[in-house]
């Protein structure tokens, strides 16, 4: 078996703190819908929908697409980048 290493890419991210929907639903577009309730996020992805979690972190994909992530697998894997 070979070893690989992911290659590094800059995300652009939106973390889901409930009272930022309507900032959600600006990044995200028609790729998103809301349970304001429950204070949930469903997004379409690639892979069919899949909800988000207070505290998620939304993430904008390569291909312009969205897809939630749990907060400590987010930060594990990145770093905020200076601009």
């Amino acid at each position: 078996m070979k070893k690989y290493r992911k290659k590094p890419v800059i995300v652009e991210a939106i973390k889901y703190v409930g009272y930022n929907h309507l900032e959600m639903k600006k990044q995200i577009g028609e790729n998103g819908f809301w349970d304001i309730l429950r204070n949930k996020l469903a997004i379409r992805t690639l892979e069919g929908n899949m909800v988000a979690d207070l505290g998620d972190y939304i993430i904008k994909g390569i291909a312009g697409e969205f897809y939630p992530c749990k907060p400590e697998i987010f930060e594990a894997s990145y770093e905020e980048v200076e601009e």
